[in-house]
């Protein structure tokens, strides 16, 4: 995140720079509607009076029957949100609306753009997207043409908001910002709009937004899917910012208390986001103090509706609406956050000021941030040129940089073909579609030296033909460090998220990357189609087969397509290679084999092997279940929608009773949750035994998930009391894989993510199907601390209880759909030899005798579920400063407990909701408050 000098702060400024703050004083009275005029004007012709508005574009209090901020009755429903931009994209030529994709449940979510009548016409949109597309790739724009675009272009600004179904005030803003830029005839309007287009986005998650949740249908945070893009809101919201790429870009939300929150942002702050975002974030943070109005800064005294800056909301990881637009589009991408205690009207009309004000320092300030916006390439392609990763750096008071990024060179990344091939092209169209350069190696080369993934080095490596080349020296470049970095170097130890998101790591890929200046033999891949997937040749129709590697995630979603098409699928347990008779490929197979990046190959022999069914899966719903939210969500997505799967909901009365709706199943799912028992009596834990021995396959996540089987009887796994200052926040770590069923495909040593999940000591009566080294080979990337305690310690075990078996997680596999190496694993498990057969329907009577390691793994004391599906709290102070953080944190919690170690001590609230920080009701007020009393923090994840 090296600080990059920009031009001169004058320089460009065609408009009053002062005059953002005038309509904000007028913004709380009354609206006087002017007289008829046409919608276009500028600065020439505009009128001094902020309140002059064009009569024929209906204000929201005419259109919804109450004002928008001040008088504001209630909040905007999803049909008054398309009716209105229905009605001012039809009473003003200033705006054109559209839909850039469609929710879960099959919602609308309209945009609209606004700006002068000449700007928002169709071949001028057209042309305005070319010119800033064109920015980003100093390789083919001139710094001539450059500079002519900077003086005449608009800039191009989001406004978004209601990512988070339940946080409602920044959808209402946006209306009143819409109609502001719409109707308005003021100087102030006639600045925004000659200087700007503005594309507005009400609501990101019309489906949460009905059910005033945070999540959206499948109870995914969708400000935790940016760089994965699971969701289809996130998806069509991305490619719509593909076409128009932004410079602005204002994320709302809502938050705990009275208060308002917009950068500068709290540490840590990713160091590939570059000094020009950051100066511009930080600028803007000026400009929005100015225009803020009510209480102003939040200090002695003030404490409620006013603002605060540096604090909670960091700008690290690459899941968020402000990390994503800001290093993946070079945008000053910005989270907005209003207490969700003010009344109605206050929240609404803050969220308003602050987004009017942004518009207004944006317009000022239009030809220096396109400027900028070219230099930012220009940078990048410099720095991937020299192999030069940013700089960590720190901007909040007090803090330090603790951990800078290494002396390192990086110039190209590689993914390797020969594993999991699948899932490596899978990663190739994310970055494809995310505007990266990649491309397939048509010749073997040489690297002289290389670090592969997981912390190793290599000398004289080769790298086969068909291997993918990432090469650094592209405009992308920030964006391709931030989602392949083998590790994010986080400068300050603060987290409300996740620690790491590698990629490859995610996916569990063979990818090295280099310093060494290559030039391989390669080809630009421009559709994942042309990669390699689909039939190599024609197999017999008649006799042959075609075979594939089910040894990824995509892989396993082509399994079940195939299955849920009737498709007779054999798969050998020995390789884990899947086939088929060749009389089963259509041309549509064919085709979906390619989209998913799977080689087919044929055979002039028959399909082989052990035949596999679709499995008939019940998802527990009954005691301790959250189902809006987590792993149920993720299961209802992953095995629902993408593998096509029925799932059966199964309560804990259907297992205490033995009803049908779970003994007809072959297959149960049991998600995290905050039960251990999930609410069984002992009958309920019998019928559970013996449904598993009679053939089933009982899954179990994280936390809920074995501690269900462990009472049960099904596993001799006990869970290790984690030392005090343990901290693996998000981490990804090496795993060692046994053979199983469960890891077929898997390679001998993998990765797993980790997010603070219980310790489980080895199972003695089943298979450690994978297991923590004990070892040299032990490595972690992310924040970690004390992860020594892991060695030697599992993560998946394979329990045989008569025919059926116990695959239990240690950590979610599902986590936010982008684990691909655990929905692999989790594929194997339904697919578990058996587990489709309708054979093994019938559940016997009585229930197997408990193994005695199992029962005394039943008898042992059960941990505090203190962190629900996510993660406690933990403070970590000096062990001198634990009085005065007690007597702080006390007056928010009495529920903390304290432990020492090693000149630390750790404060730890229980969190058994599972809540993150942005949506916990006083853990920002803590932080601010320790911080404000003078106590140095030395690590907060929440």
């Amino acid at each position: 995140m090296r600080q990059t000098m920009s031009p001169s702060r004058a320089t460009g400024v065609r408009r009053l720079a002062g005059a953002a703050t005038v309509i904000l004083l007028a913004s709380t009275m009354p609206v006087l509607v002017g007289t008829s005029a046409s919608a276009t004007t500028s600065t020439s012709n505009c009128s001094t009076d902020p309140t002059a508005r064009l009569a024929s574009v209906p204000s929201p209090e005419e259109f919804l029957g109450f004002p928008l901020g001040a008088g504001q009755e209630r909040p905007v429903t999803n049909e008054e949100v398309n009716n209105y931009l229905a009605a001012v994209d039809g009473a003003s030529k200033r705006v054109r609306t559209g839909v850039m994709t469609t929710s879960v449940l099959g919602q609308p979510l309209p945009y609209a753009i606004v700006s002068t009548e000449t700007n928002v016409r169709p071949a001028n949109l057209r042309a305005l997207a070319e010119d800033i597309t064109a920015l980003r790739d100093p390789r083919t724009t001139t710094a001539q043409r450059a500079k002519e675009i900077a003086a005449d272009a608009p800039a191009i600004v989001w406004v978004t908001a209601n990512v988070h179904g339940g946080e409602k005030s920044g959808t209402d803003a946006a209306l009143k910002t819409l109609y502001e830029l719409a109707a308005g005839l003021s100087c102030e309007v006639a600045e925004r709009n000659e200087n700007l287009v503005t594309i507005v986005v009400p609501t990101q998650n019309p489906d949460g937004r009905d059910a005033n949740r945070r999540q959206n249908e499948y109870g995914f945070d969708m400000n935790r899917d940016w760089f994965a893009r699971t969701q289809q809101e996130t998806d069509g919201k991305l490619e719509l910012m593909r076409r128009y790429p932004p410079q602005v870009f204002i994320d709302a939300h809502e938050m705990g208390g009275r208060q308002y929150f917009f950068p500068p942002n709290a540490d840590p702050i990713h160091h590939e986001i570059s000094g020009q975002v950051v100066d511009w974030i930080n600028r803007i943070g000026d400009a929005n103090k100015a225009g803020f109005g009510y209480n102003g800064a939040c200090g002695a005294g003030v404490t409620t509706e006013c603002y605060f800056n540096y604090s909670t909301y960091d700008l690290f990881f690459m899941g968020y609406g402000d990390t994503v637009p800001a290093a993946g589009f070079g945008a000053a991408g910005m989270t907005l956050e209003k207490g969700s205690a003010s009344a109605l009207p206050d929240r609404v009309q803050q969220q308003f000021n602050v987004m009017w004000s942004t518009l207004g320092w944006s317009a000022a300030h239009r030809e220096e941030v396109l400027t900028g916006y070219f230099q930012q390439w220009r940078d990048a392609l410099a720095q991937g040129r020299a192999g030069t990763l940013e700089p960590n750096e720190v901007l909040q008071p007090g803090n330090s940089v603790q951990f800078p990024v290494p002396a390192q060179e990086i110039r190209s990344y590689f993914l390797l073909p020969d594993r999991q091939l699948a899932d490596v092209r899978q990663l190739v169209e994310r970055l494809r579609r995310m505007d990266v350069e990649v491309y397939q190696v048509r010749k073997p080369l040489r690297l002289p030296t290389a670090r592969i993934f997981g912390g190793r080095s290599a000398t004289n490596l080769t790298v086969p033909e068909g291997s993918y080349w990432i090469p650094m020296n592209q405009p992308q470049k920030h964006w391709i460090q931030s989602v392949m970095g083998e590790d994010p170097h986080v400068p300050f130890p603060y987290f409300y998220d996740v620690s790491s998101w590698s990629n490859p790591l995610l996916m569990g890929v063979n990818a090295v990357y280099t310093a060494s200046d290559v030039r391989p033999n390669a080809e630009l891949i421009e559709k994942i189609v042309d990669t390699g997937g689909g039939k190599i040749l024609a197999a017999p129709p008649n006799k042959g087969s075609y075979s594939f590697e089910l040894d990824s995630a995509a892989a396993a979603e082509y399994a079940f397509s195939l299955l849920g098409q009737g498709v007779e699928l054999r798969r050998d347990l020995d390789t884990g290679s899947v086939s088929f008779p060749a009389v089963y490929l259509t041309r549509e197979l064919n085709r979906s084999a390619k989209e998913f990046g799977v080689t087919l190959t044929p055979y002039t022999t028959g399909a082989v092997g052990t035949p596999i069914g679709l499995p008939d899966v019940g998802l527990f719903q009954g005691t301790g279940i959250t189902t809006t939210s987590g792993s149920h969500g993720e299961a209802r997505y992953v095995l629902g929608k993408r593998w096509g799967l029925d799932l059966t909901p199964v309560t804990t009365a259907d297992i205490n009773d033995n009803t049908a709706a779970f003994t007809g199943r072959t297959v149960l799912l049991v998600p995290d949750g905050s039960n251990a028992t999930g609410g069984l009596t002992a009958a309920g834990q019998a019928n559970l035994r013996a449904w598993v021995a009679s053939g089933r396959t009982y899954i179990g996540l994280r936390n809920q998930g074995t501690r269900m089987a462990r009472a049960a009887g099904l596993t001799s796994t006990t869970e290790k009391p984690k030392p005090t200052g343990y901290t693996v926040v998000g981490s990804h770590l090496r795993v060692d894989v046994a053979d199983s069923p469960v890891s077929l495909g898997r390679p001998a040593e993998d990765f797993e993510f980790n997010n603070n999940d219980s310790i489980l000591n080895p199972s003695t009566t089943g298979t450690n199907v994978l297991t923590y080294p004990t070892g040299d080979t032990f490595w972690a990337n992310g924040y970690t601390v004390n992860a020594d305690a892991l060695k030697g310690t599992v993560a998946l075990v394979d329990e045989p209880t008569g025919s059926g078996r116990a695959v239990l997680f240690a950590f979610n596999p599902l986590f936010r759909a982008y684990n691909e190496n655990g929905l692999h694993l989790v594929a194997n498990a339904l697919l578990y030899p058996g587990s489709g057969a309708p054979a093994a329907r019938v559940a016997p009577r009585t229930a197997p005798t408990v193994d005695p390691a199992r029962a005394a793994a039943a008898a042992a004391p059960v941990a505090d579920d203190q962190g629900g599906e996510w993660r406690p709290i933990t403070i970590e102070v000096a062990a001198g400063d634990l009085g005065r953080t007690q007597a702080v944190v006390e007056t928010f919690t009495a529920t903390a407990t304290v432990a020492q170690a090693d000149g630390s001590a750790y404060l730890t609230i229980p969190n058994p909701q599972g809540l993150q920080a942005d949506e916990h009701p006083f853990l920002g007020d803590l932080v601010r408050t320790l911080k404000a009393g003078g106590i140095p923090l030395r690590s907060v994840v929440g």
